[in-house]
C-alpha cells in the first residue's frame, strides 16, 4: 500500500499540476506585492514640494504738479431781475413788448390810459391860476392897509392880518404847483418803461386789464443777463481748504489771486467765456452747513437766461501730487487700501487718505510715499505678508486717463 503511494506522488502528472499551482502561487504574491509598494509611494509622507510665488504687476510712486478739478452746483442769474410794477392805477391801454424779447433802457413797455391823469393835471393848472389871483388879492390888501395904518385910519392889527392872509396865498401858490408836479408824476407813471437793458419775461396781464400798485404780480420781469451771476456752495472743509490753498491776507486779496473758473452747462457743454469769483456770502447757512460764492461770468450773445443751472468748475494744482491708480486700491469699511510691496517681496495692507482725483488716479497725501512699490492688479487674490513676484509695470498704464 505504501508502495502505491509512492508511485502515485512520482506521477508525472501530478508533479506537473503541482508546479502549475506553486507558480500561480508565486506570481500572485508577487502582483500584490507591487500594489502595496505602489500604493506606499501615492500615500507616503513625504511632503509635496513648494509652488513658486505668483507673478503679481507692481508700480513704483512718483509725484510731480497735477491739477484736479471739483465741481460744484450752480444757479445761474441775471445781473439784475426786476419787477415791473404799476405805479398808478388804470386800465392797460397798450403792451408794446412781447415774451422773451430783448429791451433797451429807457424803451416804452406798456401804456395805461391816462385821461383820469390828465384831468388831474389840468385841475391842478387851474387851481394854481386860483391860488395866484388870491395871491395878488392879498398882496393888493396888504398895500391899501399899510397906508391907511400910516395915516391912522386902521391899528396895526388890521394890518397884521392882511400880511397873514398874503402868506397864506402865497402857500397857496406852492401847494398848488407842487399838485401840478404831482399830476405830471402821475401822467408819467401810464407810461411804463424799461429802467435797464434785458430780457422780458412772461406777461402776467393782457390788454383792457385793470392795474394797480397793489397787484399780487408784477405786469413782467426783466432780467438783465449782460452779466451774469452763478451762485454755488462750498461745504466747511472745503471753504477752509479753498481759503488755505489761494494766496493773500485777506479775503478781498485771495479772491484776486483765484484763477478764472469754468461753467458746465446743464448738457455737460462748456460754456465758452470764463468767470471769476467775486462774493463769498458773509456766513454760513445753519441748516446745511455751507457758504455760498458768486462768480461773474460775461453773456454779451445772451446764449443763457436767467434760471439756467450747471456746475461750476474750480481747478486746483498740487506742486508734489502722488498718484495712486484707482484699479491699485481696495475699500473696506469706508477706508481705502493699497498694497505695498516690502524689499523682500512681501504685501502688506496698508491706508491711504485721498484729497482728491484725476482721472482714473487718486492723489494721496498719506499712507505711501514716493518711491514705494505697490501691487497695481490682482489685489483682491492677496493676502498680507504674501510672498509674490512683482512684474514691472509701464508709466503709461500707470498714469493712464489722467
Amino acid at each position: 500500500m505504501k508502495m502505491q503511494l509512492f508511485n502515485h506522488s512520482l506521477n508525472p502528472r501530478a508533479i506537473t499540476l503541482n508546479t502549475v499551482r506553486l507558480f500561480n502561487h508565486i506570481k500572485n504574491i508577487s502582483f500584490l506585492s507591487a500594489v502595496l509598494f505602489l500604493y506606499s509611494c501615492t500615500t507616503g509622507t513625504s511632503k509635496p514640494a513648494a509652488s513658486a510665488p505668483p507673478a503679481v504687476p507692481v508700480v513704483a510712486l512718483t509725484s510731480g504738479e497735477e491739477t484736479i478739478y471739483q465741481e460744484y452746483p450752480a444757479a445761474i442769474e441775471g445781473s439784475a431781475t426786476i419787477e415791473i410794477r404799476p405805479q398808478v392805477e388804470g386800465i392797460l391801454d397798450r403792451i408794446y413788448v412781447d415774451e422773451g424779447a430783448k429791451v433797451h433802457s429807457g424803451q416804452l413797455l406798456f401804456k395805461i390810459n391816462d385821461r383820469p391823469y390828465q384831468e388831474q393835471l389840468n385841475q391842478a393848472k387851474a387851481n394854481l391860476l386860483a391860488a395866484e389871483a388870491a395871491l395878488a388879492n392879498a398882496a393888493l390888501e396888504v398895500e391899501k392897509k399899510t397906508k391907511l395904518v400910516a395915516n391912522k385910519v386902521l391899528t396895526d392889527f388890521q394890518l397884521k392880518a392882511a400880511v397873514s392872509a398874503h402868506q397864506a396865498a402865497k402857500a397857496s401858490v406852492q401847494q398848488a404847483k407842487s399838485a401840478i408836479e404831482a399830476a405830471k408824476i402821475n401822467v408819467g407813471y401810464t407810461e411804463i418803461r424799461a429802467n435797464t437793458t434785458g430780457f422780458i419775461g412772461r406777461l402776467l396781464k393782457k390788454q383792457g386789464s385793470l392795474v394797480t400798485p397793489l397787484d399780487g404780480e408784477p405786469l413782467t420781469q426783466l432780467s438783465n443777463v449782460q452779466t451774469l451771476h452763478v451762485y454755488f456752495s462750498l461745504g466747511e472743509n472745503d471753504f477752509i481748504a479753498f481759503k488755505s490753498n489761494t494766496q493773500g491776507e485777506t479775503l478781498e486779496q485771495k479772491l484776486k489771486q483765484i484763477p478764472p473758473v469754468t461753467l458746465i452747462l446743464s448738457d455737460q457743454s462748456v460754456y465758452e467765456h470764463r468767470g471769476r469769483i467775486d462774493m463769498v456770502d458773509g456766513q454760513f447757512d445753519k441748516n446745511t452747513g455751507a457758504i455760498t460764492l458768486r462768480a461773474k461770468f460775461p453773456n454779451p450773445e445772451g446764449v443763457l437766461r436767467n434760471g439756467n443751472t450747471g456746475r461750476i468748475r474750480l481747478e486746483k494744482k498740487y506742486h508734489q501730487a502722488l498718484l495712486v491708480p484707482q484699479l491699485a486700491t481696495i475699500e473696506i469699511q469706508d477706508k481705502t487700501f493699497v498694497y505695498t510691496v516690502s524689499k523682500d517681496n512681501k504685501v502688506s495692507q496698508q491706508p491711504i487718505r485721498i484729497i482728491g482725483k484725476s482721472g482714473e488716479n487718486y492723489l494721496v497725501d498719506d499712507g505711501v510715499k514716493p518711491g514705494d512699490r505697490i501691487v497695481y492688479k490682482g489685489i483682491d487674490l492677496l493676502q498680507d505678508g504674501q510672498v509674490i513676484t512683482p512684474q514691472a509695470t509701464s508709466s503709461e498704464n500707470k498714469h493712464s486717463s489722467r
